[in-house]
């Protein structure tokens, strides 16, 4: 009977610890507190038809001469309205954009769990929309992705060949790492890490190593600038030159810039002349 109860009371304590660990990775998505207008700039709310008959929610905002849409995917836990210094100065630069919440974020449609897949399907589900509504101003689709956001673009690229040009910025090469670095500064214990990835695994569907960044970006024939800060404490730099070993000859590019964190490196010097260099090669 002793054995029975330690057992029982083992079980309950690791269900307890994994409902903690799990939920300590739901970050606040808030609603959206700002708009393009609050920027002077006209757009129109479209709610996008994604995975699970859900809508996600998003801004088209047209530029009415140029052939580039730039899909842009927010952070884990953010939305479309942080997203904002992006849509100002892209908008500027003449580019058709398009920015939405993933689902379980913002203003878009609640779906179970979050995950990288799930970005990654509404990623297509938006080139899915303007390749069908806005065929003029979507001859050629590219991507921007921050942290989380950018691992889901090269995943997006990787199954999806009408993505022609990736931008990250902060992104992790496998989300794995960076949650595992959080637990274990959590001080949680590493038989516990590996129940907790399993568990995670299960719910994705896939395992990490299947859907992170390094194992993807050479399945991709999109060519990629990776943009990271060098004082990353999030995602580490190591991360961006993982994915930058992994890529094919020429794919990609990697631009580390000195002194930045992880969201701050749009405030570096000729940022957004970098970008749209890249983008008009």
């Amino acid at each position: 009977m002793m054995v029975l109860y330690s057992l029982t009371v083992a079980v309950v304590l690791i269900a307890i610890l994994l409902f903690i660990t799990v939920n300590s990775f739901k970050n606040p998505a808030p609603k959206n507190d700002k708009s393009p207008a609050d920027e002077g700039i006209g757009y129109e709310e479209v709610l996008i038809p994604t995975k699970n008959k859900k809508k996600i929610y998003s801004w088209w905002i047209a530029s009415g001469n140029s052939d580039v849409c730039v899909i842009l995917m927010h952070g884990w836990g953010k939305n479309a309205s942080l997203m904002m210094p992006y849509i100002k100065n892209l908008h500027a630069k003449g580019l058709n954009l398009i920015a939405f919440d993933s689902r379980n974020h913002g203003d878009s449609d609640k779906d179970g769990h979050s995950s990288m897949i799930k970005f990654a399907e509404d990623i297509s589900a938006c080139v899915d929309y303007i390749k069908a509504n806005k065929k003029a101003e979507s001859g050629r689709v590219y991507l921007i992705g921050l942290s989380i956001g950018g691992t889901a673009s090269i995943y997006a690229a990787s199954v999806d060949d009408r993505i022609s040009k990736i931008v990250t910025v902060g992104a992790p090469s496998n989300p794995a790492d960076v949650m595992r670095k959080y637990l274990r500064e959590k001080r949680i214990p590493n038989i516990m890490l590996r129940v907790v990835f399993k568990y995670l695994e299960f719910r994705v569907g896939k395992k990490f190593k299947e859907i992170c960044a390094a194992a993807n970006i050479a399945k991709t024939k999109a060519t990629v600038l990776l943009i990271h800060g060098t004082d990353d404490k999030l995602v580490p730099l190591e991360q961006a030159r993982l994915i930058l070993g992994a890529s094919n000859k020429n794919q990609a590019q990697l631009w580390e810039i000195p002194g930045k964190g992880h969201n701050n490196c749009h405030y570096e010097k000729g940022f957004w002349d970098r970008v749209l260099l890249f983008f008009e090669k």
